[in-house]
């Protein structure tokens, strides 16, 4: 196996995926900390430290940071989510070294000069003005919120205009401090690398880390609801979810197969029946997110505003009979397209090793290809009904934005599902 893992006295873990057949390597850097590790207080702070960190180190500037990686040709990017804060470098295998070095700068010895410091939180509202603008996105951040209230799971990860604008050096340092220490650190690296190589480089640049107790997320309690939000515009943007399965459940996989068969593909029958044979929505998918201790399932779709009720009522009809009625063929589809999506992360370095990053985070370890094939594998037809249906059966979360009277609200969808 070409997977090896090393964790360091620090806590730091070292995980690696010698692809022999590539010249260039992704490298990242995985911190255990997202948007639902932040107080009220610092709801966007992980967002913010994710965009400076570029901004300029003790030993570099932003512009030089920016330079030295792209005179070795390679590239730099950052993203934040829910659970973590990723920082990714791809460069030729022979410039490890430098990919290394410079992400482990920007992660121990960036200076959040106040002038960048000012000018990266304008963009950071101008990025919330852009959602904002764009309902498609806006209602999946209602949704969150609105399936998970009052908790920091379900807060939007950009923040909110009130807490980016307050942000001082301070918070940064607090929340770096308490948020950033090695043993809620992963590096990942694909590709042309050498193991035993990238230990050393880690276990060097990588120890100004914290070596202090990683403090815990709160737990997410799952209540559903509704947000109908009245905007005049073309299309009624509407999301219905329900209580999905943590990553960790023994129904897990069962319950994102059930997704994707109800709603991942053209052949699915949300996309067959309301899109194909109705002409009810351009859009219309289903999807199923995991987190360490939560879930969500559910279906989104854009529609006119005339439809929107019939639209909801062909979705909800389509999954409660895919609870009792999923076929043989129709399930080994959807297993067919959620195995090509995990044997596609072996051809992509990048792809690699988030998903190395990830199982590490998740389950503690790197799981094999055969290990994920076979969960896959071994659900059968009733396994997947049974958890479609105990998802349906939880207290529906109704979120839209648009011109809403047609919209069903949480109580007509949850009668809609009674017979479940």
């Amino acid at each position: 196996m070409s997977v090896e893992v090393t964790k360091l006295d620090s806590g730091l873990r070292i995980v690696t995926d010698s692809m022999p057949q590539l010249r260039t390597a992704s490298l990242g850097v995985f911190v255990g900390a997202g948007s639902r590790n932040e107080r009220a207080q610092e709801h966007g702070l992980s967002h913010l430290l994710e965009h400076m960190a570029f901004k300029g180190t003790r030993r570099r500037s932003a512009r030089q940071i920016a330079e030295e990686i792209e005179s070795a040709g390679g590239d730099l990017n950052a993203e934040t989510s829910v659970e973590q804060t990723a920082y990714f470098a791809r460069v030729l295998g022979e410039d490890c070294e430098l990919a290394l070095d410079i992400l482990s700068d920007i992660l121990t010895d960036s200076q959040f000069d106040p002038a960048e410091l000012e000018r990266e939180k304008s963009v950071i509202l101008q990025e919330i003005g852009a959602v904002e603008d764009a309902p498609d996105d806006l209602v999946f951040d209602l949704f969150t919120e609105t399936a998970w209230p009052d908790q920091p799971i379900g807060r939007p990860i950009l923040g909110t205009r009130e807490r980016v604008r307050a942000f001082d050096r301070n918070a940064i340092d607090l929340y770096l401090r308490s948020h950033y220490q090695a043993s809620a650190t992963i590096v990942a690296a694909a590709g042309a690398v050498e193991h035993g190589r990238i230990v050393e480089l880690a276990d060097r640049l990588f120890a100004p880390l914290g070596k202090g107790e990683f403090p815990a997320a709160p737990p997410a309690l799952y209540r559903g609801g509704e947000v109908l939000t009245k905007k005049n515009l073309g299309q009624t943007h509407i999301v219905v979810g329900f209580e999905g399965r943590a990553a960790h459940d023994a129904d897990h996989d069962a319950a994102h197969v059930f997704a994707a068969a109800t709603g991942g593909g053209m052949s699915s029958r949300l996309f067959q029946e309301v899109r194909e044979k109705r002409g009810l929505a351009y859009s219309i998918y289903a999807f199923h997110w995991a987190y360490s201790d939560a879930g969500l399932m559910g279906f989104y779709a854009g529609t006119s505003p005339a439809d929107a009720g019939s639209l909801m009522a062909a979705a909800l009809d389509c999954l409660a009979k895919a609870s009792h009625s999923l076929s043989e063929e129709e399930i080994d589809r959807a297993k067919a397209q959620m195995k090509v999506s995990l044997l596609a992360a072996l051809e992509s370095s990048g792809a690699r090793a988030q998903q190395l990053a990830r199982h590490i985070l998740v389950y503690g370890r790197p799981l094999t290809t055969e290990e994920m094939v076979a969960r896959i594998d071994r659900l059968t037809v009733e396994d997947i009904r049974k958890a479609g249906a105990k998802m349906l059966r939880s207290a529906p979360t109704v979120t839209a934005i648009g011109r809403v009277r047609k919209v069903l609200d949480q109580n007509r969808v949850a009668k809609r599902l009674g017979g479940i």
